[in-house]
């Protein structure tokens, strides 16, 4: 029964699934001389693939399914194709994982072969997203079971039963483990098995708050009908609803043929509707582009990395390609390329004067040309911080047309000098070099100007001048410029800032400037309606101060009330202020660009996010929010008798009138579904600007509590009334069966 459980629904029987239950050798590569068979399976819960050495003959967890990112056929990673040659790029493939795992490389006896892992992985990757959430819950619950049963006699004695309930993560007294398996134990014989383990599901998965929901809107002989569910649908999810949408939800939901014959929804079905788009905090309609692309490049917030080359910390960690194709999944669209000069006449990119290591500038740019647009078909913008000499300069010029083609952009739009930004819309599928520029870019339609040096240093070294000492030093070290590269700048030109006045009076709106972080901020909270007209005629990009050599990161909120588009972390490192990153560009298709308010792109705007004077980003909402319950929380230690003592937390990022924090008191050793019934009320003044972030943490009472999962999400995309959160983990992936239930309302205040 268990087995047939966790058995993923639509493959059964499936040859590609079998493939891998049979499993078969592969050559694990780590390096030329370090190439070693493995046996590979994938175990009968159909999500953990092991791995059995020949050395040994023993079988060690190997990786999760979920824990896969992409699978990628051919010489694609960094390792293989530093470690193989040519001849067996067929037989090649690689498994690239969420968060900061190494890649697993690997390579099959024969292409065929290959083709058929890849193929079977991406296949049972694809079924495993594609399960709703209470496929999920059943998949994981019963995979807990099969581990659960130490013996494999599809029997659970209480003792087993004990050891379930700590691998779901709660804890109960002996009385009550006794009490319930007695309960379920109908046969008196001292282990649950069929029908009994069904029961057992069913009680151990009750929730009595849906219960207590359906129960006041099922007036039609104990079910809800479809005017039922409109009532509920109006009353308490507050949704513009009509007849013909409840049928809708009920043909789409409901899983009892019976009852979807007379149009009846169950409990069952409500349930399923709560646990997909249509029910969860996230407005189903802005998870598509649903913003206006047209407007110019400058009037959208612009999902932006720094030092995107580094895996881990600034001074001796590595840097690899693989770190820009995880960025540009994550829906980045500006890129951080810090170029040096490289021996055999090849550019490479690292962090210069430190121990981190060095990749090819080339390899770098086939990567982005591979990534670039796998989440979002709007325009990447590389943005090159340029040590190299001019030799090599041409040849970083000679790689990007080569490797780009015409997706590069090397001259304005259109055939007359513009005045203005394209749009993302017309830039869809393209690449913006950003950097230092010989000539105005108005020598694209008229006499060439003389290509010659611009005196200037590289734009972060420029930014630092009046701070660091050092910098007498590097005076004499200006920067010369290949004319091949200088003509790759079109919408970008880096120039350095000399306050808001010299740039309205002096600077063309392609003309923009990098600010580090401290000088953003102050002029953030000193000058921000200037800042925000400085931002409604140019980009300006913000980058970490150089002492985070942890590669730790800033709080971009207060740049993007400013008005600045270009706000750069360190996506590498997992933090609070990359979930709020991650919450804003969550919607609009994860396209990486989100249009500003309108009054942020207005050059007569009054806006002024410190003092908030009336105006038309004056609207003043009160957030009603009840935080219900927690389902499937996952255990943060993993030592066997550690729960979870979870509380949630609720933080309201925004202008400074909008910040504010709540939090739940913790329920002690329960983190499978906790319920609190808490409520919360927030002041919100500026809701365009807002963003609301849902945190579950272990608590602890002698140390900091423990991260369990986090959803941050825009205040204007929330959906009221009853509503699930979904959870994701410290890295921003999906925690497959955790979430919250919560209750939303939103009024004028």
């Amino acid at each position: 029964l268990v087995a047939n459980k966790i058995t993923l629904p639509s493959l059964v029987g499936d040859t590609d699934l079998q493939f891998l239950l049979v499993g078969g050798d592969l050559l694990k590569v780590r390096s030329s001389s370090w190439k070693k068979t493995r046996f590979y399976k994938l175990q009968e819960d159909c999500q953990t693939m092991w791995h059995e050495s020949k050395k040994t003959f023993k079988f060690n967890q190997t990786f999760s399914i979920k824990d896969i990112s992409v699978v990628r056929a051919g010489r694609q990673s960094e390792g293989l194709r530093k470690n193989t040659e040519e001849p067996v790029e067929g037989r090649c493939f690689s498994i690239i994982f969420k968060g900061r795992r190494k890649n697993l490389d690997l390579m099959a006896s024969s292409e065929e072969e290959a083709k058929q892992w890849v193929t079977s992985l991406e296949k049972i990757m694809s079924n495993m997203e594609n399960l709703n959430s209470q496929q999920k819950t059943e998949h994981w619950i019963f995979n807990c079971l099969r581990k659960a049963d130490k013996n494999r006699d599809n029997k659970l004695s209480l003792k087993e039963l004990k050891d379930f309930l700590h691998q779901i993560n709660i804890e109960v007294d002996d009385q009550y483990a006794e009490k319930l398996f007695q309960e379920c134990d109908q046969s008196k014989c001292g282990h649950l098995a069929g029908d009994e383990i069904e029961h057992f599901y069913s009680l151990l998965t009750h929730r009595q708050e849906i219960d207590t929901i359906y129960g006041e809107y099922a007036k039609t002989t104990g079910f809800m009908s479809a005017e039922n569910l409109l009532e509920f649908l109006i009353k308490e999810q507050r949704e513009e609803a009509t007849l013909a949408d409840a049928h809708r939800l009920i043909n789409k939901y409901e899983l009892d043929d019976k009852a979807k014959e007379k149009q009846l929804m169950t409990q069952d079905g409500f349930l399923m509707y709560l646990h997909m788009p249509e029910g969860l905090v996230l407005n189903p309609t802005h998870k598509a582009v649903h913003q206006d692309m047209s407007q110019p490049l400058n009037h959208y917030f612009i999902s932006s990395s720094h030092n995107t080359y580094l895996m881990e910390d600034q001074l001796k960690g590595p840097s690899s390609t693989e770190a820009y194709a995880r960025a540009l999944i994550k829906g980045c669209r500006c890129v951080e390329l810090d170029c040096w000069d490289g021996s055999d006449g090849e550019p490479v990119i690292y962090h210069g004067y430190t121990l981190t290591s060095k990749i090819l500038f080339k390899d770098t740019i086939k990567a982005i040309k591979e990534y670039a647009f796998k989440t979002s078909d709007y325009p990447v913008i590389l943005s090159l911080e340029n040590h190299c000499s001019v030799e090599q300069q041409r040849v970083m010029a000679q790689h990007m047309s080569s490797i780009l083609g015409s997706a590069l952009l090397t001259s304005p739009l259109g055939d007359q000098m513009p005045t203005d930004f394209p749009s993302p819309e017309e830039l869809k599928g393209r690449f913006l070099v950003k950097g230092k520029r010989l000539t105005k870019l108005e020598a694209c339609f008229g006499p060439e100007e003389t290509a010659g040096d611009d005196g200037s240093l590289t734009e972060e070294e420029e930014d630092d001048k009046e701070e660091e000492e050092e910098e007498k030093k590097k005076e004499g070290k200006k920067l010369k410029l290949a004319k091949e590269l200088s003509d790759m700048v079109i919408y970008c030109k880096s120039v350095h800032f000399n306050g808001f006045q010299d740039a309205k009076d002096n600077l063309g709106f392609y003309e923009m400037s990098s600010f580090k972080e401290r000088k953003a901020m102050a002029l953030a909270e000193e000058s921000a309606n200037s800042y925000i007209h400085h931002n409604v005629d140019k980009l300006s990009r913000i980058y970490p101060a150089g002492t985070r050599t942890d590669s730790s990161n800033y709080n971009p909120v207060p740049l993007w009330n400013a008005g600045c588009q270009i706000v750069s972390l360190n996506f590498q490192t997992s933090c609070n202020d990359m979930d709020v990153n991650q919450g804003r560009f969550l919607t609009n298709g994860k396209t990486g660009y989100v249009l500003k308010p309108a009054y942020m792109r207005d050059l007569g705007s009054e806006f002024d996010p410190i003092t908030l004077t009336a105006g038309p980003w004056l609207q003043h909402k009160t957030l009603h929010l009840m935080i219900v319950s927690a389902q499937q929380l996952p255990k943060v230690n993993q030592k066997k008798t550690s729960i979870v003592d979870a509380l949630v937390k609720v933080e309201i990022h925004g202008v400074p009138a909008d910040t504010a924090d709540k939090e739940t008191p913790y329920i002690e050793n329960n983190g499978f579904n906790p319920m609190w019934n808490e409520n919360f009320k927030f002041d919100v003044y500026v809701p365009e600007l807002a963003l609301v972030r849902f945190v579950v943490e272990d608590h602890d009472s002698v140390t900091d509590n423990d991260f369990v999962g986090q959803f941050t999400v825009p205040f204007t995309s929330l959906q009221m009334g009853y509503r699930h959160v979904p959870l994701l983990n410290k890295e921003g992936d999906p925690l497959p069966s955790a979430g919250l239930f919560v209750h939303i309302m939103i009024m004028d205040a």
